[in-house]
Order: structure tokens, then C-alpha cells, then sequence
């Protein structure tokens, strides 16, 4: 599934659609967070290969800074193994599970990824962007970062605490290397008006406006006090700090000083998927850090809201983390994989419950769609000998299903494909599959076929057509959202006869109606969506 750069269309380079998660800190275990935000990257990448198009899709994991350090010291190890066990033990294995077809893995402890940083930070100093100074203020260790003082929260015993992590901040006193970020403020406001969608929510965007029209402050881009990172090649007694470290691994993936052609036909994102917290940091530092070395910017920086349980953010810190595969045990991968985007409106903070998932599970999945799919499997077996077949007696019910499908095509991927709205592109997909289940529902096919007529047999392979063809849509626009089973619906089918793979399926033909070959062999599979036991 891997991406190599650019094609040729027209004798021109066309540039990968390139979608990033942020690299995520290996301080523990992923949770549900994590893994919402790498199936919505992983959803819209595949969404856009089943539209034909060239894609790279990048995760990875970051493995510097203080708390990694502290963590790895907890746990009498290196920093070094602590990251190696948990990239190999957890996140990678989690990816699999999940199904995510990323085309790269990044690391920062990588030697390609920290070569280049060093190379990257050195042109800066060379070209007077960065100067040494002294800082003192509060330190997150939790957000690697240090806070304005208006940002934190007090506790009842007047300890001033992260917002974030909820957690004390400590007073840092220390000589760092400082960025000049402060002078790319006007720049940074020019540059958002100029490109209003650059920012999404429009939530997000409203608040980064705001925060640099407040002025912007130099960035510490050094610490001095720990050794774990990137060492500042003109003064190793300072490492890079690690934010400044990790933005950069969207460059460093993708060829940025060792490989031009492939950076060239990848580089910039188009889109940046990353949690609101920490949207400031792609959304302020990384766009000022790309213009101080005449760097093209990325098309979007989306910021999804946070998953909630009890009314708290989805974390380690705070003892909410769930594990995925705690929810995939039960309601299985793909089931886990639409839920989310589906009951979550991305961008927007959310809510899980098993109660919630339980009831959309069984009312959506098990019962609209996977009935829908056993139910014309059956009909088919029964009176046609599990042949698909002719629609020859095609009317104004059977023209309202094949609208529904090109609607539903049509609102799927402007919703997903261009405007990240998930939920609103499933739902399109959903209320179709709802119309072919009303359209069974009123044409009645059980009793049709109690007439033996020839008018009565064509009107009833023109129903099971009908159904069939709707159901060969919807599997091409759940295939990126849910891969397996719309795998299975398309070998019961029988499209894989004369329509070939899945994936090989472009999404802005499949309206085009009548693509089923009368003929095929449609065979009832395993049920697409179970009954669910009992929750563990």
C-alpha cells in the first residue's frame, strides 16, 4: 500500500495527498485518543487512494524530552530501551490491529530524523534566527513546554497547576538558545487571512488569531538541565527542545536534506491532524519555523477535540485511558473503527459510553446494514439458485435507489474527502443504506415472488438487482472506514468476478449504475455484524 512520491498525469509530477498524525509521546501505553485520531488519518487516506490518487500517510513516535527521561528512569531502563520496548511492544502492534495502512513510521531517535534536525537548526543560528539568553518561568514537564503564567490553574491550596495534566508546573531557571518567533507574528496573521481554511475548527482557528494578535514571545528552542535529545551542534552542552524536534519529523519523513525529489513530490502536508492541545504548536511555531527557512506551509492544520469519560480529557495522567483493544475484543475492528467517526463529530469534543456504542452497534450496523446484506444474500440463494440476477422491469422506485447512491457519493465525498466531516459523510452513506432498506420494505419482494408470471419473475430480479447494485455502492464507501467487511460484502457479492479488487474501486464511478454483472455468484458469508455478548 506504500506511496514512492509523485506520478506522472499529463507529463506533469503530481504531488502526494500527505496526511500526518502527530508523532506521539512513547511516555506509556497508546489509548483511545491516540488511536481516534490515526483511524480518522487512516480513513482519509484511504479515501482518497479509492479516489485514484497518490497518497503518503505518516505517523510515528516522539522519544525525547524530560518526561520520557523521568519515565525511563522510573523504570530503572535507558531512555533509548524505554522507547524500543514501547514502540515494538505497543503503538506498532496497535497500528496493525487497527488496520492502519501508514506509509512510514517516523521516529525521532532516528538518525535520519536527528541528522536533519541538527541540520535544520544550524542554518537557523547561521542565518541569525536564533540567539542564546536566559529564561525563567513555569514548566510543564507533562506538555514539554512553558507556560504563560495567565494559562494555568490554581488549586485549592494555591499551587498553580497545568490546565492540561492537572498537574504542578515547576519554576524553570536556565541559559537556553532562543528563536526568533516573536517577528513572524505579522506574518503569521497575514498568512491566516490569506488562507482562512488553513486552521479548522473555525473554533481553532478564532483562538490561534487571537493568541498572536496578543504578541508572540521568542521560543526557547534549548534546554540545558537534561541531556536526553538532540544535541545543538554548535554547543552540545544544550539539547533541541523537544517540540522544536518533533514538528520537524514531518520534513525528516519525507526527504528534507537527503532525499530532494521525494520531498519535493511529498512535502508539505497537505493536511496536519493533530489533538487541540497541542494545536499552538503546528498552528504558530511549526508555520514560523517553515517560513524562517523559505519552506513551503501545509494546506490544513485540523485539530479533533478530545475524547471524554466522566467529563475528563482521555489520558493516562488522570486514570481514564481505555485501552482499544479493551473495545475491538467486543465489538471487533471495524465496528471500532466507524464508531468514533461516527458518533463523534470531528473537531468537536465527544463523549464514549459503552451504552452509546452498544445501541448505535446494534441499531446501525447489525440491524440497517449488515440485515440488509444477509437479507438479499438469502433472497438471492432462494429464488435464483444464489445467481445474480437481470433487472429487465426497472421504474421510478428502482430510479430513486440509483439517485440515492449518486447523492450519497456525492455528499460522502465532499464531506469526507475535502472537509474532514466524517460524521457527516457516514451518515450520507447511512441514510442510503436506510432508503434500500425502505425500498425492500415497500416492494416486498417474499411476495412477489409468489408470482410466477413472466412480468412477476423480471419485476423480481429487478428488485434483487436493484438491492445488489446498492449494496456494491455502499461497500466501495465503507471501504475506508471499514475494510474487512466491506471485503466480505463484496466477495458475497461476487463483484470480485468482473469488477476486480475492492481497492481497486474509484469512488467517483461508483454511482455509475448497473456495474454488477448479471450472473455473479452471490453467496451468503458469515454475519457482517454479530450479535454482541454479554459486555465483559
Amino acid at each position: 500500500m506504500a506511496a514512492t512520491g509523485s506520478e506522472k498525469q499529463g507529463g506533469e509530477d503530481v504531488k502526494s495527498f500527505y496526511v500526518s498524525t502527530p508523532i506521539y509521546y512513547v511516555n506509556d501505553a497508546p489509548h483511545l485518543g491516540h488511536a481516534y485520531t490515526t483511524v480518522a488519518g487512516d480513513v482519509l487516506t484511504r479515501w482518497h487512494r479509492q479516489r485514484g490518487e497518490k497518497v503518503w500517510y505518516l505517523t510515528g513516535t516522539d522519544e525525547h524530552g524530560q518526561k520520557i527521561m523521568r519515565t525511563a528512569e522510573a523504570n530503572n531502563v535507558t531512555p533509548q530501551a524505554w522507547c524500543d520496548k514501547l514502540v515494538e511492544e505497543a503503538w506498532k502492534p496497535l497500528w496493525e490491529h487497527l488496520g492502519i495502512g501508514n506509509d512510514d513510521f517516523i521516529r525521532t531517535t532516528e538518525k535520519r530524523h536527528t541528522d536533519r534536525v541538527q541540520e535544520f537548526v544550524q542554518d537557523l543560528y547561521d542565518k541569525d534566527e536564533i540567539y542564546k539568553g536566559g529564561y525563567e518561568g513555569p514548566y510543564c514537564v507533562g506538555c514539554e513546554e512553558y507556560k504563560l503564567p495567565g494559562d494555568l490553574i490554581e488549586a485549592e491550596d494555591g499551587t498553580k497547576l497545568c490546565p492540561i495534566h492537572k498537574k504542578p508546573v515547576e519554576i524553570l531557571k536556565e541559559e537556553n538558545y532562543f528563536f526568533k518567533l516573536s517577528q513572524y507574528g505579522p506574518k503569521l496573521l497575514e498568512f491566516y487571512a490569506a488562507n482562512p481554511g488553513f486552521i479548522q475548527p473555525e473554533s481553532a482557528r478564532n483562538e490561534v488569531v487571537n493568541f498572536v494578535k496578543q504578541g508572540l514571545q521568542d521560543l526557547s528552542i534549548s534546554r540545558s538541565t537534561f541531556d536526553w535529545g538532540v544535541p545543538v551542534p554548535w554547543d552540545d552542552k544544550h539539547v533541541i527542545y523537544v517540540w522544536v524536534d518533533a514538528l520537524l519529523n514531518y520534513a525528516t519523513a519525507v526527504g528534507y536534506g537527503a532525499n530532494q525529489e521525494k520531498f519535493d513530490a511529498t512535502f508539505p502536508a497537505n493536511v496536519h491532524l493533530v489533538g487541540k492541545d497541542i494545536l499552538r504548536f503546528h498552528a504558530v511555531i511549526w508555520p514560523a519555523m517553515l517560513m524562517a527557512q523559505g519552506l513551503p506551509l501545509p494546506g490544513k492544520v485540523v485539530a479533533n477535540g478530545w475524547l471524554m469519560v466522566g467529563g475528563e480529557k482521555m489520558s493516562k495522567s488522570n486514570l481514564t485511558g481505555i485501552k482499544p483493544q479493551d473495545l475491538t475484543s467486543h465489538f471487533g475492528v471495524d465496528a471500532y473503527r466507524w464508531y468514533f467517526l461516527r458518533a463523534i463529530a470531528f473537531g468537536s469534543d465527544g463523549s464514549f459510553s459503552w451504552e452509546d456504542f452498544t445501541a448505535r452497534y446494534t441499531s446501525e450496523l447489525a440491524n440497517d446494514y449488515g440485515n440488509l446484506a444477509s437479507r438479499l444474500a438469502a433472497m438471492v440463494g432462494k429464488y435464483y439458485g444464489g445467481v445474480l440476477p437481470e433487472a429487465t422491469a426497472a421504474g421510478e422506485a428502482e430510479q430513486a435507489v440509483r439517485d440515492g447512491l449518486t447523492k450519497a457519493v456525492a455528499e460522502a465525498d465532499l464531506k469526507i474527502g475535502e472537509e474532514l466531516d466524517f460524521q457527516g459523510g457516514i451518515l450520507s452513506i447511512f441514510d442510503f443504506v436506510k432508503q434500500v432498506n425502505g425500498y425492500i420494505t415497500e416492494q416486498e419482494p417474499w411476495k412477489v415472488a409468489k408470482d410466477e408470471s413472466p412480468e412477476g419473475r423480471a419485476r423480481l430480479a429487478t428488485i434483487l438487482y436493484t438491492a445488489a447494485e446498492a449494496l456494491r455502492g455502499v461497500a466501495v464507501l465503507l471501504n475506508p472506514v471499514m475494510p474487512d467487511t466491506s471485503q466480505k460484502l463484496w466477495e458475497s457479492l461476487g463483484a470480485e468476478e468482473s469488477l476486480g479488487a475492492l481497492a481497486d474501486q474509484r469512488l467517483l464511478e461508483t454511482a455509475d449504475w448497473g456495474r454488477l454483472s448479471p450472473g455473479a455468484t452471490v453467496t451468503k458469508g458469515a454475519v457482517l455484524f454479530p450479535r454482541l455478548e454479554e459486555k465483559p
